[in-house]
């Protein structure tokens, strides 16, 4: 089935084989969906099953456009270890809290990403399962505190480690796993940014050198020709504003985070409150991580359907974000047979988001604002000028990025605005005493 050549080798066996297997690993997400609407707050009771929150949950999960494109067309595994990281959410929902420990700990050995969520995941095990008591007024008791319930916790960790990393620390290959593991040397964006922090940056600076060459403020010889739009894989140098080391995204990463974990500490609301955490410890980390994929959004959006099928604030934010993280993807698909179903399929999970959630939230407020309205539905002019009007301009030839820079550009205003108003909206969101005790 599979030979090892360098370049162009094909096998259908070898593509039969990833097909199938993504699609019998997604059994594993299908059960955790079900398990994460049996969690669901089942207060909005519907007659019509298609108005209830935990169907309109499982088709938001299930049919996931992002997640879709990403295993099934672009091709990965993201279905499965999603189907973890959800049903040890929904462990930890149901105060099973070893099994969701033991889970998180299995997914953060198969792919390392998921370590962005995992102080979520620490504070909430640590306040919830090992402290096991709070005063009337909410407050931690702090002589709850179990020794055994440490102990078990830090088992498990140290099992579902030793079994990953014995054998590599056994070779001596563990500096090895290390160094791949963390590539620091590919550079702070991908070749496509992510729409982030970092592409508004990269944006800014872009804009600062060509004003700068234009008001002869810097010198053409000493500037590096595409060092952020050359479509390639590699370390490049800012020219007007300071560049950005991995030192520097770290401490960007930690500093945004800290809140999120300081709510979830003295701010307790259970699993609804351990949500908003993961949401914005995922988000945080996209934001301002060092080389992030435009895929690792997906980290957001899915426990993000748990909190907008439950809330109409949160269903607004996870419309704004979903639109523009799912948007942002469309680079991933490139190819011209690709482009009436990346759109189709878009359109077809946009319309029910939106057409759902509304429904589902009629007798309250509107899930968006006018100007948030017209914010994504610019999306549909940009997509016709990225796609159509611009490969038949000569700028084609000489800006080749142009199209994925504005993509992820003004997808970046729209995650960062949905990521701004999820902390406004934790920030600020009072707790009654009995959320407090729970």
């Amino acid at each position: 089935m599979l030979v090892i050549e360098n370049l162009n080798y094909t096998s259908r066996a070898t593509v039969f084989f990833q097909r199938f297997s993504v699609i019998f690993t997604d059994i594993l997400f299908i059960y955790a969906v079900r398990e994460c609407c049996r969690c669901v707050n089942g207060k909005r009771a519907a007659k019509d099953i298609l108005e209830k929150p935990t169907f309109i949950l499982a088709v938001l999960l299930l049919w996931n456009f992002g997640l879709l494109i990403v295993d099934h067309i672009h091709f990965q595994y993201n279905g499965f270890l999603f189907g973890l990281m959800l049903l040890s959410v929904a462990r930890l929902c149901q105060k099973r809290y070893l099994e969701g420990a033991l889970l998180f700990a299995v997914l953060l050995h198969f792919k390392h990403i998921y370590i962005y969520v995992a102080p979520a995941y620490g504070i909430y095990l640590l306040r919830s399962y090992c402290f096991t008591a709070n005063n009337a007024d909410g407050s931690l008791k702090w002589k709850s505190f179990s020794f055994l319930h440490v102990t078990l916790l830090g088992l498990i960790v140290c099992l579902v480690s030793a079994l990953s990393l014995g054998p590599f620390i056994v070779l001596g290959q563990l500096p090895q796993v290390i160094s791949r593991l963390f590539p620091f040397k590919r550079g702070l964006c991908h070749a496509y940014w992510a729409p982030n922090f970092w592409a508004l940056y990269n944006a800014v600076d872009k804009a600062l050198t060509i004003f700068g060459l234009k008001c002869n403020f810097l010198d053409p010889t000493k500037i590096p020709k595409a060092s952020m739009t050359g479509g390639l894989v590699q370390e490049f140098q800012h020219t007007v504003l300071p560049s950005v080391t991995p030192l520097a995204t770290l401490i960007c990463t930690f500093i945004s985070i800290l809140p999120s974990v300081f709510c979830l500490w003295f701010k307790p609301q259970g699993p609804r409150g351990f949500l908003q955490c993961l949401v914005l410890c995922a988000l945080s980390s996209f934001m301002f991580g060092w080389h992030v994929h435009e895929k690792a959004i997906l980290l957001a959006i899915l426990p993000l359907s748990l909190l907008s099928v439950q809330r109409a604030k949160d269903a607004g934010i996870y419309l704004i974000l979903t639109t523009t993280g799912h948007f942002s993807l469309f680079p991933l698909l490139f190819t011209p047979p690709e482009l009436p179903i990346k759109v189709l399929l878009m359109l077809l999970f946009t319309v029910y988001s939106f057409s759902s959630l509304k429904s589902l939230f009629r007798r309250e407020r509107p899930l968006l604002t006018w100007l948030e309205t017209i914010y994504l539905l610019q999306l549909v002019p940009l997509e016709i000028f990225c796609e159509i009007v611009f490969p038949l301009t000569p700028w084609k030839r000489h800006f080749p990025f142009v199209p994925l820079l504005l993509t992820s550009v003004y997808c970046a205003l729209g995650v960062t605005y949905a990521w701004l108003k999820l902390y406004i909206s934790v920030l600020t969101e009072r707790i009654s005493v009995r959320q407090k005790v729970e």
